[in-house]
């Protein structure tokens, strides 16, 4: 579990519920904050809104499901695919890429799996290269779709929150003459502009702000395991593409991270 995600997100409900509860009322503050119509103008509508902007009910689902990525730690393996790169490397150039074909075999990584094996078959280096991009584009693509979602709802909540300040207003205005009337219409106007700060501040843009982290991760891991492959079906050696991959990574970190690949392949090796 990441732990950063979930202690952010209970952190941001716990400072609200502070604000609310350290008034003179005390938790029974709380009941002033809920409220049905704000919470149906709101959120559903938001969510009809963003029903109508997606291809398909189960494509709006798969989105809300995203969520769940925030919540596990970001397999950081930069260090390891380029150890696994460099022994590959050593095989190709000692024992020729033909042998690679039995090293690709004990390979988890399904991308660079098939790189390995779009080489061994001989196929030319332009159509790899080719090949390659097309697969990372088409990730990236899946995943700026998810991202998308998150950031269009961030935008819809408070703009329905507005819608529903504005209904709350009208009501208000038209039943001036009846006072018992303007504050449950005052709140239902004021609680709207609340939920949809709460939507898009506490959950949608810090949502779709990792969201974009795990996915520019995933994207430089692949474009090492591109650039990788293409270097190896090149015969280069493999020193030269350790230190062609090592700068990928942030200075501080090429030795590190590095280090701590070779001591997971060599855990998995025993």
């Amino acid at each position: 579990m990441d732990l950063a995600s979930i202690i952010g997100i209970v952190g941001c409900a716990a400072a609200v519920v502070y604000g609310i509860i350290s008034g003179d009322q005390g938790v029974s503050a709380l009941n002033n904050f809920w409220d049905m119509p704000s919470f149906l103008i709101t959120v559903l509508g938001s969510m009809f809104c963003m029903l109508t902007m997606a291809d398909s009910i189960p494509g709006l689902l798969a989105s809300l499901k995203s969520i769940g990525l925030i919540m596990k730690v970001p397999e950081s393996n930069e260090g390891e695919v380029i150890h696994t790169i460099i022994d590959l490397a050593n095989v190709a150039r000692k024992e020729g890429l033909l042998q690679l074909e039995e090293a690709a075999s004990e390979i988890e990584d399904d991308f660079l799996k098939k790189g390995i094996m779009l080489i061994v078959d001989g196929t030319d280096q332009e159509l790899v290269t080719s090949i390659l991009d097309t697969d990372l584009n088409c990730i990236e693509r899946r995943h700026n779709k998810i991202i998308s979602f998150w950031e269009g709802l961030a935008a819809m909540g408070p703009s329905w929150g507005m819608i529903g300040t504005l209904i709350g207003l009208i009501n208000m205005l038209k039943l001036l003459d009846d006072p018992s009337s303007i504050g449950p219409n005052m709140a239902v106007a004021l609680i709207t502009t609340l939920y949809g700060s709460l939507l898009a501040n506490w959950i949608s843009i810090p949502v779709a702000s990792k969201l974009k982290a795990i996915n520019a991760t995933e994207i430089m891991t692949k474009e090492v395991i591109c650039e990788g492959i293409l270097s190896i079906q090149a015969g280069e050696n493999p020193r030269v593409i350790e230190e062609k991959l090592k700068s990928f990574l942030a200075p501080k970190l090429r030795d590190e991270v590095l280090n701590n690949g070779q001591d997971a392949g060599q855990g998995g090796e025993g």
